[in-house]
């Protein structure tokens, strides 16, 4: 059966969910091969991003001595030796999060062309679906790792600071660093989102949509549709839930979910919460709920304040209320 095992003889939304993405094997064929390299450089990258971020520990204690000490020249020193380190990862954060959006770019392109169906690509190419799966699992742990570190943000803050106050006591101080101020500013932005991958991710989506204007907005929004439906059909039926290798392909199954109503959301005129939406809705938080308590509360957040058109008029009150 290869990469493909059909999972449901019946249709499942205009039989566009009837078959099962092997996110654990998954492995690129001829015609996939040149877009899969590229893509995989980037995810290689992502694994040793998140390892990084996972062990940012920040400079909480040295910042603190130097604010209580504003006038000891060895403590400003040693604080600043301490805090450009860590500035530097958080570069190479945000550098990472260009190269997110290229990466998503060239899969976009490939699984949406008018070649043949949105499910067609998906079916048939399933090592580049993995990868944009990956891309999604990795933007959605980036952020949730993120927001549960204040240390990003305070170390930021303290290093625009300095900067600035060498720049007014006129100390060369960007010549000596990799993040002069016009990098901090674009930093800065980037950080002080919420959630700043999955921001990058919608907003290249978006622009994907926005310059590819010979593309129907279809092929896109029925991609992102198809493999929100597959996810929860994977996920919902436990005679394929249990075909899974390991056990954090689930987790990883709910993020990508997720990730993908996101990205609807923000690309489908309407969203992904409106009555005419090719995405199950309730079907997709029922599975985040019958979860184990407090796996998915992360989850269930993305979907609660970082989606579009969850608060409009058109969105139901029954959807409303399985997410307050």
């Amino acid at each position: 059966m290869g990469n493909l095992i059909k999972v449901l003889t019946r249709d499942i939304d205009n039989n566009t969910g009837n078959f099962f993405l092997d996110f654990e094997n998954a492995q690129p064929t001829g015609p996939e091969r040149k877009v899969w390299d590229q893509v995989n450089e980037v995810l290689v990258e992502a694994m040793q991003v998140l390892e990084d971020l996972q062990s940012y520990s920040g400079a909480g204690e040295a910042i603190r001595q130097a604010i209580q000490n504003p006038n000891e020249e060895g403590v400003q020193e040693k604080t600043w030796a301490a805090v450009v380190p860590l500035v530097c990862k958080l570069k190479k954060f945000y550098e990472f999060s260009l190269k997110l959006e290229g990466a998503l770019h060239g899969l976009l392109s490939s699984l949406t062309s008018t070649r043949c169906s949105p499910t067609q690509h998906l079916e048939q190419e399933q090592a580049l679906a993995r990868q944009f799966a990956e891309i999604l699992h990795f933007t959605l742990r980036f952020d949730e790792l993120k927001m549960t570190n204040p240390a990003i943000q305070n170390d930021f803050s303290y290093y625009r600071r300095t900067l600035s106050r060498m720049r007014i006591n006129n100390v060369s101080a960007e010549e000596k660093n990799e993040v002069n101020n016009e990098l901090a500013n674009r930093m800065s932005l980037f950080y002080a989102n919420a959630t700043p991958m999955l921001k990058t991710l919608t907003d290249a989506t978006t622009k994907f949509v926005s310059e590819n204007t010979d593309l129907p907005l279809e092929n896109t929004t029925d991609c992102l549709s198809t493999m929100a439906c597959v996810c929860k059909v994977m996920l919902e039926t436990p005679e394929y839930r249990t075909r899974f290798a390991s056990e954090d392909t689930v987790l990883f199954c709910l993020r990508v979910m997720v990730g993908v109503i996101i990205l609807y959301d923000f690309v489908h005129p309407a969203g992904a919460f409106v009555k005419s939406s090719k995405i199950d809705m309730k079907g997709c938080i029922k599975v985040l709920k019958d979860q184990p308590p407090n796996s998915v509360d992360g989850l269930l957040n993305a979907l609660r304040y970082t989606t579009k058109h969850l608060s409009d008029e058109t969105t139901s009150k029954q959807i409303k209320n399985m997410l307050q």
